[in-house]
Formats: structure tokens, sequence, C-alpha cells
């Protein structure tokens, strides 16, 4: 084990010491820092079996790996760990790249199995749970190394690691494609969701003028200037999704009425047929009893059968409220559609 572990670090320092002409990396010097980062005690003996030198992490040094990341090093640790005796243990990997992320604080944890990520009974591929859900795929993996795997995803963020990612090594790009795109290509196992339903702030303007801007343009949305949406963002219901607004609608009650209109309802081309506009409306329909309305309109122009899929009735001018028959606009020629709630 320690002629493989030697032999095998030897090989990654001398790879991140390539100088590779004519690319971004071409004269970087990378720098490489391994040592007793890891201390070790022995497993022992077990119903039994004497483990020898099979052991457990101890204690990661963080002030010394910190120091040498501060210094822009790259530290490698190995599957070794030191005694105070000066005894050398054999760990599971997974157990000192958790112990490490978390005693770290680090961003993320990244594992790397045979499997693209965790796939379920049928083997499709789970892009994201939270820790709590799990035990359960543990029962059913077993003692295999992707429950292993998933297992150390789940410890770490427990242990405040805010996201684990479990990524395919067979596949070329799978680092890449989980750490530099939205949707990422293996299991994501995280503290919080990666995708949530809230209400709008100040602080999403700018991403709902991205999103509603293309359908603006398209004449499928009314315009909104900044201003506008500014002044009227607690109307607001987004779906975001790892930072990015994904999917919007808004609620404006009626005055001098029972009813209030939905408005401004958009989900991103990369993110529909994927049940959000659905999750909006049940949103802004809940918004709605809370306020005390009673009936719920909406103008539009292209999406009238969705609508009336979902328990909308065609309407007319005659029949919206005052207040907001004022504001129609004939031009536009929008369609009626109310639902009572």
């Amino acid at each position: 084990m320690i002629d493989a572990v030697g032999q095998l670090r030897i090989a990654i320092e001398a790879r991140l010491s390539m100088d590779m002409a004519s690319s971004p990396m071409q004269g970087s010097r990378l720098r490489v820092a391994s040592g007793n980062f890891v201390t070790a005690r022995p497993i022992g003996v077990v119903d039994g079996v004497d483990y020898h030198h099979t052991g457990e992490v101890r204690r990661i040094d963080r002030r010394g790996i910190n120091r040498l990341l501060d210094e822009r090093s790259i530290v490698l640790l190995s599957p070794l760990g030191y005694s105070p005796t000066g005894e050398i243990f054999n760990l599971a990997c997974e157990d000192v790249a958790t112990r490490a992320a978390i005693d770290l604080g680090a961003d993320k944890l990244v594992l790397f199995g045979a499997e693209q990520g965790l796939l379920d009974e049928q083997g499709k591929l789970i892009r994201e749970m939270r820790p709590q859900q799990v035990p359960a795929h543990l029962a059913r993996l077993g003692d295999s190394y992707q429950g292993e795997l998933l297992d150390a995803a789940a410890q770490a963020c427990r242990g405040g690691v805010k996201r684990s990612h479990l990524v395919s090594y067979q596949e070329n790009g799978s680092l890449l494609t989980e750490l530099f795109t939205r949707d990422g290509g293996g299991t994501l196992v995280d503290q919080e969701q990666f995708e949530q339903l809230r209400e709008a702030t100040i602080e999403d303007v700018g991403g709902l003028i991205d999103l509603i801007t293309p359908l603006e343009e398209q004449g499928i949305l009314v315009r909104r200037s900044r201003e506008v949406l500014e002044r009227e963002i607690e109307q607001f219901s987004i779906v975001e999704r790892d930072g990015l607004i994904i999917a919007c609608a808004a609620l404006y009650p009626i005055a001098d009425s029972q009813t209030g209109e939905l408005a401004c309802l958009a989900v991103s081309g990369d993110y529909r047929h994927g049940g959000r506009g659905d999750e909006l409306l049940e949103r802004i329909e809940a918004r709605a009893r809370a306020l005390g309305l009673k009936t719920l309109i909406v103008l539009t122009t292209r999406t009238a059968h969705w609508f009336q899929e979902r328990g909308f009735e065609p309407s007319s001018v005659e029949r919206l409220p005052a207040a907001r028959a004022s504001l129609y606009n004939y031009q536009r020629n929008s369609k009626i559609f109310e639902k009572a709630l």
C-alpha cells in the first residue's frame, strides 16, 4: 500500500508540474505540497478481528493546510495517516476527504465513483437530494462502493459542507460539467434546496429583467421597465435555481373588488415542461386566497389553452372589475380568463 500510494503521488505531482504549451496553463508553475497533514489512529480489534495497520482519521492539520492554500499551493492528501508513535495507517480515502472538507470549511466536496452519480431502482440518475434522504438509499445500496460515497457526501453536509457532488471518473469532462454548468451531470447532496420557490425581493429585479426581456421582445409579455419592476417587486413569486431566476409570476389585487390578476407568468426556455408553471400558479392562488380574493383573472395572447386546462373559464372585458376594465388594451386584444378560488 505504501509503495502504491507513493508511486501514485509522484505521478500526480509530475502531471501537475507539466508546462502545457499554447494553453492558459503555460508557465503557471503550480506548487504541490504533501506531508503529514493527517493524524490517524488504529481501528484495533472489532468483533474479534484485528485490523492491524488499517486506521481511521483522528485529526486533520487544518492550520498547516490553510497556510499552504493561502500561499496558492495545491495540497495533496493521500489515504495514509501517521500516528504520534510514528506508525503508518491505511485509511479510507472517503474518510480523509470528508474530514478534510469539514475541518477546512470547504464549500464543496467532490467524490468520484464508477457510476454517473446515484441511480434509483430503475437506473435513472437522481439529480439532487437532502442529507435526510440518504439513509433510505443506503439501505438499498448495501455495502457497495456507491453507498460509501453517498454516506460520505451526507456526512460532509451534516458537518457543514454546503454541497457534495457524486460524479463518474469514467465520463470525460464529468467534473467540469458538474462544477461549471447550472444543472451538472452527477448527483448533488446539499443542505439547502438547489431550486426553491419563494417571494421576490428587490435584489431579484436584475434576474427578473433577464428572464422576461426575451418574452417582452416577442410580444408575449407586456413590457415592464426596471422602475416598474422595482415598484411592484412584492407582487412577484419566483423560482430560483442555484442563484438563477428561471420562472416568475405576479399577483395584482384589483382595487374595490375581490378579484386578483395573475400576470407575467414566465418560465425560462431551458426549464419548461418541468411543472414549474403549475407550481407558480398554485403559489399565486394560495396568495390570492390568503388576501381574501374570490376570483383570479388572467389576460393572455399565446397561452389560452394552458390556462383553460387548469380550470380557467373564458371571460370578457365586461366582466372585469371597473378598475381593470379601464386599463384594457384593445390593440393588444388579449383573451380574458377567470377562475373561481
